[in-house]
């Protein structure tokens, strides 16, 4: 009883492996046949006792699923693209496991044509906006042939440009790990027949010039992308809350990139983010420094210092600002502000003295004082009047300091201009 029991399950299982080759057959035929859906029915019915066969049966199924799963991807099923990978790599293990390699060169050749397919794929969902299908695929792209490092770059701008920026940040950092510069030489060459010109490797130009086909050989620099990448990524750290660490990434940035005007308004902008408007301050300087003419970088100096009540230097630096650009509304607005502002500081002082003689006499000092200042702030605007005539802004804040002043003629003439 005991044989006939042994007996029965060898037969059971030559059967069990006759039905896989009769579906692994039958995959093979489909495929031929250009139908990858029926070929994918086949190898799905094979694949229960796929992992009791043999490494060269193994080696097949996969090859074909890889395969299979292959053309599914280039007909748009996205989700195919990893199975093909999967499997096409297993066979590849398969082989190198077992000595064989009957399959292994042509499976390195359908995975060359996967990436070109997953590259392909991403450019179209970047142009549909669907930044996260495009950052997989490239990375994907990436882990298939780690050479081409160009991928993972571009999987971190596919994530960045969706806001995936958890994905991104880990691009980036694995970018950084593996010490992608993106820096390097692109040539050219004028095609003499279509005068246009043309990007090949340096092999291929030299002989096309060489043949005369081509002319005007040219050897252009592409520019290192280490320091963007460590500024993305303390962005990122930034965008995610993570202030630390976006902090070590600046530090880091701007070792590598210490004349980056950008990336120093980026650091500064965390700093008062953090409510460290010191060092704000002292960096926006930094960068106003290296751009002189910059106007937005004086205006932003002049704003920090009006907040902490710095009124000579946020006029010091409002006036950077104008010298850069004269019809800066905002730092005219504000430079005018600093004179009200120490104007109306005085007020708590005229309202506390008394009726004394000693008292008077110093209630008539500080209103002096006042009026002088606020008609500095008047001269300010009348001046931007000058170049914007119609400017809502100005004449509205220069009715009211007219009214506080209570020059009552001037007062009028801009109401009256404001149409009230």
């Amino acid at each position: 009883m005991k044989s006939k029991i042994l007996i029965l399950a060898a037969m059971s299982f030559t059967m069990v492996g006759f039905a896989q080759k009769t579906e692994i057959k039958a995959a093979e035929k489909a495929l031929k046949g250009g139908d990858a859906m029926s070929a994918k029915a086949s190898l799905e019915a094979a694949s229960g006792m796929i992992s009791n066969a043999d490494p060269k049966m193994q080696a097949q199924y996969n090859f074909l699923r890889g395969k299979a799963y292959a053309e599914l991807a280039k007909k748009g099923d996205n989700a195919a693209f990893n199975e093909a990978v999967a499997s096409f790599q297993k066979v590849i293990d398969i082989e190198k496991q077992s000595g064989k390699s009957k399959y292994t060169g042509e499976t390195n050749q359908r995975l060359a044509a996967v990436t070109a397919d997953l590259v392909n794929s991403a450019v179209a969902d970047n142009g549909n906006k669907k930044f996260k299908e495009a950052a997989e695929k490239l990375y994907m792209s990436y882990k298939i042939s780690p050479k081409d490092t160009s991928y993972l770059y571009y999987a971190a701008s596919s994530a960045v440009n969706g806001g995936h920026y958890e994905e991104a940040l880990q691009y980036y950092n694995e970018l950084q790990e593996i010490g992608y510069d993106g820096g390097g030489v692109v040539y050219k060459a004028t095609n003499t027949a279509t005068g246009e010109v043309e990007e090949m490797n340096k092999v291929q130009r030299d002989l096309m010039v060489k043949s005369g086909t081509y002319k005007d050989p040219i050897d252009e620099k592409t520019p290192s992308k280490t320091a963007e990448i460590v500024k993305n990524t303390a962005l990122i750290y930034g965008q995610l809350g993570q202030d630390d660490k976006a902090l070590e990434a600046y530090a880091k940035a701007r070792a590598s990139n210490p004349n980056d005007v950008n990336l120093i308004l980026q650091e500064a902008n965390l700093h008062y983010k953090l409510g460290d408007k010191e060092k704000f301050k002292v960096l926006m300087a930094e960068a106003a420094a290296m751009e002189p003419d910059n106007a937005d970088l004086h205006y932003n100096i002049g704003v920090i210092n009006m907040e902490q009540g710095n009124l000579e230097e946020a006029r010091a630096s409002y006036r950077k600002a104008l010298d850069a650009n004269p019809g800066y509304t905002n730092a005219q607005l504000n430079l005018s502000t600093t004179y009200v502002n120490e104007g109306n500081g005085l007020i708590d002082e005229m309202n506390s003295l008394g009726n004394s003689k000693k008292d008077i006499a110093r209630y008539d000092e500080l209103k002096k004082q006042k009026d002088d200042l606020f008609k500095q702030g008047a001269d300010v605007l009348e001046e931007a009047l000058k170049m914007n005539p119609d400017n809502q802004g100005i004449l509205t804040q220069l009715k009211n300091i007219y009214g506080a002043m209570g020059d009552n003629e001037n007062f009028m003439r801009l109401k009256k201009l404001l149409g009230e």
